[in-house]
């Protein structure tokens, strides 16, 4: 049954940075235990096979906030820098937006890589928007020593339908290195950065900057929010977006929180996430809002490979998918998923439906009988009825590859802008190579060569086997599907 105006459920949405498939214990990994993670799985339903939009952030987190595939920005390729320009449109309706207007309190604690609005000491608007080379996007080629940090922020959460935020503009690599809360920077960064770590960028930081408490930052911010929200006397149902920096690099995990796992730095860091969904839960039941609410746990992209230092140590962070974070091939864009809502999901669902993180943006609206208007979330596709439905694998068996065709295909984008198209079991991607980091990233076919690549994803889940000259009749209906939504 769907929700009444009395009975609307708190929102949860934990996103975590570069978390592959792979690093949950109920995943599969064996070196890095995430107890808390797992609960949400075992108490409602596992996902198996949900993808982010694209393999990188900034395109991943505009989709999920906009519903909507980023391609149809202006952003195109890449990711944007810690100094970006704003990437949602000023008039755009957003998750956060259509659930305020329906009466929830909205806040958000994290990482918001979509662009700010900055300003150089003569006032005159940072404008970067070169798109030149391999690691080039917006506001990648800024380290903000000329940013005037006193003026207030445009075009960021605060403007897209959060009524609060505390969080940092790009990720943990990236400057300026200071705390944003709303519109201002929390203090004013006015010296170099006196520590950088394996891959953060030249910059200015605030005088208190410590990279190790940034998420303890947020978790605790996010706790008291949520208690705040418990103790009012008439109740507001709330939407909470948790966006931590973990488990990105530069993997810098708090003193209590090293040696957690057997998969060095990285993998302590994908143990502080869990720690932080443990923190979330705890005080959820301390204030009595546990039933009454539906929880989120996610990742925007793929996972790296490696520690900084190379090391895998023994862990398969994307599991046996082939790629990685940046890439078009599945490690890059498939990602965990679980989901609780006490009372409303039953308990211990495994769900092998094709979805899309985007979907998230359509699925809350139809739970809350929020209508979307035209030009609204136009790529999201609401699995609601997968939420109550129940599909218990028979002996925990997966079962055999029956999409319900909620979602009839799904345009997945890597870092270099190559795209792909899964439809049912099928999987085309224009191109050859990763579009990513994994080499080779791009090359070119020979005369008797593939000129792309095509897998049957329910029998070769790693990729492994590009039927593309043997199943043209397949490769040429997915084509046509890209071509006619680009």
């Amino acid at each position: 049954m769907k929700t009444t105006n009395n009975m609307k459920p708190n929102i949860v949405l934990i996103l975590a940075d570069d978390m592959g498939y792979g690093d949950l214990s109920c995943y599969g990994s064996t070196k890095i235990r995430t107890p808390n993670m797992d609960a949400v799985a075992a108490e409602g339903i596992q996902f198996m096979d949900a993808h982010s939009s694209s393999a990188v952030c900034t395109p991943s987190r505009y989709s999920i906030l906009n519903g909507r595939y980023c391609w149809r920005s202006r952003l195109k390729r890449g990711v944007l820098g810690g100094f970006g320009q704003p990437l949602i449109d000023p008039d755009r309706r957003t998750l956060p937006g259509i659930l305020k207007q329906a009466g929830y309190q909205t806040a958000m604690f994290g990482k918001w890589h979509l662009g700010l609005q900055w300003h150089h000491k003569n006032g005159s608007v940072l404008a970067d928007t070169t798109l030149d080379g391999w690691n080039e996007g917006d506001g990648w080629n800024q380290s903000g020593m000329d940013v005037d940090y006193s003026r207030p922020l445009e075009g960021g959460p605060a403007d897209h339908g959060f009524d609060y935020w505390f969080g940092i503009s790009g990720s943990l690599d990236m400057p300026p290195y200071c705390f944003i809360e709303n519109r201002q920077t929390v203090g004013i960064p006015d010296r170099e950065k006196s520590y950088y770590a394996p891959q953060q960028r030249p910059g200015l930081m605030t005088p208190d900057w410590e990279d190790d408490k940034v998420d303890l930052t947020f978790t605790e911010k996010a706790v008291d929010y949520i208690r705040e929200q418990g103790q009012k006397n008439a109740h507001e149902p709330f939407f909470l977006y948790m966006a931590p920096s973990a488990p990105h690099r530069p993997c810098l995990p708090p003193e209590f929180m090293r040696g957690k796992s057997e998969a060095g730095k990285r993998g302590d860091m994908v143990a502080l996430l869990d720690w932080t969904v443990g923190q979330l839960t705890a005080v959820l039941k301390e204030t009595g809002q546990y039933e009454n609410t539906l929880f989120i746990v996610t990742s925007d992209n793929g996972a790296r490979l490696t520690n900084f230092d190379g090391k895998d140590y023994g862990h398969k962070a994307n599991g046996d998918l082939r790629g990685q974070k940046a890439d078009i091939y599945e490690g890059g864009h498939r990602e965990p998923l679980a989901i609780r809502w006490p009372g409303q999901i039953d308990p211990g669902q495994i769900s092998y439906d094709l979805i899309s993180l985007m979907d998230i943006m359509a699925t809350c609206a139809d739970i809350l009988n929020i209508p979307l208007p035209d030009g609204t979330a136009e790529d999201s596709i609401s699995f609601y009825p997968l939420l109550k439905t129940p599909k218990r694998p028979a002996n925990g068996q997966k079962p055999a590859f029956q999409p319900r065709g909620l979602r009839d295909s799904l345009i997945h984008h890597a870092y270099d802008g190559m795209y792909s198209v899964r439809k049912g079991e099928w999987k085309y991607i224009e191109g050859l190579g990763s579009g990513g980091f994994s080499e080779p990233r791009r090359y070119t076919a020979k005369d008797s060569d593939a000129a792309g690549q095509l897998y049957n994803i329910a029998d070769d889940s790693r990729e492994t086997l590009n039927l593309w000259l043997t199943r043209q009749d397949k490769a040429k209906e997915l084509q046509m599907i890209l071509k006619q939504s680009l």
